[in-house]
């Protein structure tokens, strides 16, 4: 298997490395949803910027584990990642 670079990564290689990433962190693979995780970074690329999508996936990632790792809580914290999205000004010294 190849590595996928940021220039030609493509569906299967994506696949391939998420089955490579999980066994080796002893993780359902079942577990990634994989075109949830790409929505939510384009969502958040696109309402904060480039750099924000992959802190906010750690971020969420983390929340979702702390929280018992189920589906339900994944699902919880993009949602709330989401309803931020929607609804912060960015920019304001109040939010940081």
């Amino acid at each position: 298997m190849t590595i996928p670079t940021a220039e030609d990564p493509t569906p299967g290689d994506l696949r391939r490395w998420v089955a490579r990433l999980t066994a080796a962190l002893d993780v359902d693979p079942a577990a990634v949803d994989i075109g949830a995780v790409l929505a939510l970074a384009k969502e958040t690329a696109h309402g904060v910027a480039r750099p924000a999508a992959p802190v906010s996936a750690f971020v969420v990632g983390l929340a979702a584990g702390l929280a018992g790792g189920s589906a339900a809580d994944a699902e919880r914290a993009t949602a709330v990642t989401r309803e931020l999205l929607r609804t912060a000004e960015l920019g304001s010294e109040a939010d940081a």
